[in-house]
């Protein structure tokens, strides 16, 4: 799906805002060469979403630094690569496979694709259960546990428990962050914990990952890149860490 013209100015403003204090009114108005009234209306739009708070002229951003963005916000960021990165890792997957559909923005990407395959699929936020609920050839399993506020991922002891109860073919891993070191992180201690069950319950291990999570990392290990089996990603990934990864035997994918 490629992005509308008020997507594509929402996602200049939180851009904008990860780099300033504050952006004005004014400002962004002649940076997307639009009218003051529609940056107005965009702003009240982000509002809403909770990606930021308008002020007096302009806006602040929501985020204090160091902070996992808000779902919507992520949404925003790099959403073009996110739909190209799920479209090529769900083509690696084959008809009647048994699927764990990670949480997050790109992982609700893929429940876009998967919902026109013939697949088993065990989704990991409710975000995806929503896109998957009504697709024909989907055999839709839920692991259960405890709806993560904001993210809608599925987390807690309830979904390990179940996950290490079952065996899939494949699992879509997304992530907060990736480094040949420092290994796949995430931000959140109990998202990581069922990041890893169903690492565990599957037979291989495809992430997807976008280029801005390779200059990022997060407090809560999930795994070494190791593990992962197959790499995802667009072409604005740096050559050096995909170098690193290709050098550990990983399967390399630029889209």
């Amino acid at each position: 799906m490629s992005m509308g013209v008020a997507e594509t100015r929402h996602a200049e403003i939180v851009r904008a805002l990860k780099t300033s204090e504050l952006v004005t009114v004014v400002e962004l108005a002649q940076e997307l060469g639009t009218s003051e009234v529609t940056v107005r209306r965009d702003l009240a739009e982000l509002e809403q979403a909770g990606v930021l708070r308008r002020v007096r002229g302009g806006a602040v951003s929501t985020m204090l630094r160091g902070e996992e963005m808000p779902f919507a916000m992520r949404e925003l960021e790099r959403a073009e690569a996110k739909t190209r990165i799920a479209a090529a890792a769900v083509g690696l997957i084959g008809d009647g496979e048994s699927v764990v559909l990670d949480s997050g923005t790109t992982g609700s990407a893929a429940a876009h694709v998967l919902a026109s395959r013939r697949l088993t699929v065990v989704p990991l936020a409710v975000h995806a259960i929503t896109i998957l609920a009504g697709a024909p050839r989907v055999s839709l399993l839920l692991p259960g546990g405890t709806v993560r506020a904001g993210e809608t991922s599925l987390v807690g002891p309830m979904a390990e428990q179940n996950l290490s109860t079952l065996r899939f073919d494949t699992m879509l891993l997304t992530c907060c962050g990736l480094s040949p070191h420092r290994g796949v992180t995430a931000y959140d201690l109990q998202d990581a914990a069922v990041k890893r069950a169903a690492m565990a319950a599957s037979t291989r291990t495809i992430a997807m990952i976008d280029s801005s999570k390779f200059t990022r990392t997060a407090m809560a290990v999930v795994c070494a890149t190791s593990a992962i089996d197959v790499v995802v990603t667009d072409t604005d990934a740096p050559q050096d860490v995909l170098a690193a990864l290709s050098a550990e035997g990983i399967d390399v994918h630029r889209v």
